[in-house]
């Protein structure tokens, strides 16, 4: 049996929480409706007409319902949407026996039938099923569920026998019960303070089971884990674990969190651990028939965590050049892929206008790496001779023409504050005077007063 409660400007979700005291199978069908299903409360309640009574009687103490106040329509039937029926459309209490859901539900308009209605579309068809039936002179739920069902289905289609089930009461479907969003994130409270690493891995081993659980049954996946170690004073040790390729991997996240436990070890002993994580779609890749093989994302993730236990973090990464005047400054960035449609974004976008050639010709420059340590001299600041050498290069001769100096300076607040003046030089060739001129870019430290050759034009 279904129970059915109907208030008419009942709106929000204390409906639904009323109807969970009842029963915990409970579909929220519209605002101001909900159906519960009754089977097995009979030995809590005696019967199902006795819960019904008892659901109408505690809707009238509005310190129960929530302020319901009385005016909540109850019914009972065999099946749900004839509850539904009921419910919205007689007052009170309504019990329909088995079989006898015509008898109850005769008179009702075939109008009524739009609210078991879900889409849009069913709605569009259901309006021109309504205007045959006018045509038809069929009004009420006895007249369309008199008509037979082989006509109906010829004329109406699969829709309008659909509702010439409706309006029979004879459907037979299931509840659509409320689920409630999942959360993602466990904790467990410790009899006894931890301050070894081995045992908090069996601590940790037992959440992400669970919450990797969790993902493969709701086909989901994660990139970032949150980990957050109560300590024994009172305070807080969070890490948090970002990855560049979504996993469910059970042992691969605890390998991970034990590596960066013994990186960033928590100052004092542990008596709560919570871990949480932010559920995102796997990432589906299908590999070429005459690609080889690439390493699996999960080992890749754990060889650089080793390799940054070894190294240290701030020394594996991929270079990312800063957005800084200084020379040759980057950083070391965590490895992240890029999503194929961002990658050929240019690529596949029609309206991406590509520039036009160059009118003139562009010089490379060729950036010495070392520079090169260099002897200037100079007449009155502009350099005139120059003298360097290295192992791989060497460049000396005689300065014919000089551009500079540009003044580059910055972080003046730091210890490692950099000063210099650059100069592009043209120095004469050593076989002939006539011969072509090399040109380079030099520099001269402010701080020591050294000059340095940075590279050559190309």
């Amino acid at each position: 049996m279904f129970v059915c409660v109907h208030h008419a400007k009942f709106t929000n979700g204390s409906l639904s929480d009323f109807a969970y005291a009842f029963s915990p199978l409970v579909e929220e069908t519209a605002p101001g409706t909900v159906v519960l299903n009754a089977d097995g409360c009979e030995l809590l309640f005696g019967s199902t007409y006795r819960l019904a009574n008892e659901i109408t009687r505690l809707a009238a103490r509005p310190e129960i319902a929530g302020g319901l106040n009385g005016k909540v329509n109850v019914a009972l039937a065999a099946n749900p949407d004839a509850a539904i029926h009921a419910a919205r459309f007689f007052k009170g209490l309504t019990f329909i026996n088995p079989g006898d859901e015509l008898t109850g539900l005769g008179d009702l308009p075939v109008a009524s039938l739009c609210f078991q209605l879900a889409g849009v579309e069913e709605k569009k068809d259901f309006e021109e099923i309504l205007a045959t039936l006018k045509l038809w002179g069929i009004r009420t739920f006895r007249d369309f569920a008199n008509l037979p069902t082989a006509g109906v289905s010829e004329r109406l289609g699969q829709a309008g026998v659909r509702l010439q089930k409706l309006a029979s009461g004879k459907t037979d479907r299931h509840l659509k019960l409320i689920q409630p969003a999942p959360v993602f994130e466990d904790s467990i409270d410790l009899d006894y303070p931890l301050a070894a690493l081995e045992p908090l891995s069996f601590i940790l081993a037992r959440l992400l089971h669970q919450l990797c659980a969790k993902l493969n049954a709701y086909a989901l996946a994660t990139n970032e884990l949150r980990v957050r170690l109560k300590l024994e004073n009172g305070a807080f040790h969070d890490r948090e674990l970002n990855l560049p390729y979504a996993m469910r991997d059970h042992k691969v996240f605890l390998k991970l969190l034990l590596l960066d436990a013994e990186m960033n070890p928590p100052p004092q002993a542990i008596v709560a651990v919570a871990l949480a994580c932010t559920p995102v779609k796997p990432r589906v890749a299908q590999n070429g028939l005459f690609i080889p093989l690439a390493p699996e994302p999960e080992k890749l993730e754990l060889m650089l965590a080793r390799l940054a236990k070894l190294i240290g973090p701030g020394n594996l990464g991929s270079p990312e050049v800063l957005d800084t005047h200084r020379p040759d400054a980057f950083r070391l960035k965590r490895f992240a892929l890029k999503r194929k449609s961002e990658h050929r974004r240019g690529a596949a976008n029609p309206r991406v206008s590509h520039s036009p050639p160059h009118p003139f010709p562009i010089m490379a420059f060729r950036v010495f790496r070392p520079p090169l340590r260099a002897v200037v001299e100079d007449d009155k600041g502009f350099p005139k001779q120059i003298s360097a050498w290295s192992s791989e290069r060497s460049v000396h001769g005689k300065i014919v023409k000089t551009a500079g100096p540009w003044r580059a300076t910055g972080d003046w607040w730091r210890a490692d504050a950099w000063a210099r003046d650059e100069w592009d030089v043209a120095i004469e060739s050593r076989a002939t005077r006539d011969g072509p001129q090399e040109l380079y870019r030099i520099y001269r430290e402010l701080r020591q007063g050294s000059w340095f050759v940075a590279g050559v034009y190309d």
